[in-house]
Formats: C-alpha cells, structure tokens, sequence
C-alpha cells in the first residue's frame, strides 16, 4: 500500500513537470529567426512569423510570404494549413524551402529565456527572437 501511495505521488509529480504551452504568451506576438540549425542565415533578408489571437500565423519566409493556422492538441502547439506566395529568390531559396519544410514539421514549442523554439519531437527545428 505505502508503495502505491509513493507511486501515486510520484506521478503527480511528473505530471506537474509536462511543459504546457500558454497560448496567451504567444497571442499577438511578432518574431524574427534567429537561429535554423544546420543552416546559416541568409544575411540579404529575414524571417518572421507573427502569431494572432487566433493562433493565425504569417510572416515573411526570407523571400515570400505565407500563413496558416496553429492550433493546440494535448497541451501541444501544431502549426497546419501552411500556404505562400511563390516567387523564387535564389540568393535565399534553400533558407526558405528549409524554413518552410521546418514550419510544416512542428508538433510543438516552448518558450526559453524569451525566445521561441519550435519543435517536432522534441527536437529542436527553429529559434525565434521576440521584436517589440
């Protein structure tokens, strides 16, 4: 019994530990790429996503623009129905097909020392900075 009891307690206590995504903390937010592992940014132009009160996202994809919607499953961010302009820059076309294939991946995200990360299964895929 004192071992159920300590089981039980236990579990309530990693179930505490589960990161939920506060869907308030990113309403009306803007942010800037910072970081694409395994890639080097393009320095000519940038990457935003701007998150609304609907979780409706958009932004600027280094060359085109693009939308979509993201929505809360299991405490979890998904990003869905992402769309965009189609105008082909060479001098940013793998950032963007990157950023864009990293975009349609994420299952989830977290926020850290006031910077954005989405994720696809725990890893991390893209790093945003807030801007003001």
């Amino acid at each position: 019994m004192k071992n159920l009891l300590f089981l039980g307690l236990m579990i309530c206590f990693f179930s505490s530990c589960i990161e939920k995504i506060d869907t308030k903390a990113l309403a009306n937010t803007k942010w800037e790429l910072s970081e694409l592992p395994g890639m080097t940014l393009p320095s000519t132009s940038k990457a935003t996503l701007n998150i609304a009160d609907s979780l409706k996202i958009g932004g600027k994809s280094f060359c085109n623009s693009y939308g979509g919607q993201g929505e809360i499953i299991d405490n979890k961010l998904a990003l869905k129905n992402i769309f965009g302009t189609k105008m082909f820059c060479q001098d940013t076309d793998a950032a963007e097909r990157s950023y864009l294939q990293a975009l349609n991946q994420v299952d989830n995200a977290k926020i850290v020392d006031g910077k954005l990360h989405l994720l696809a299964a725990n890893k991390t895929l893209l790093v945003f900075t807030k801007v003001n």
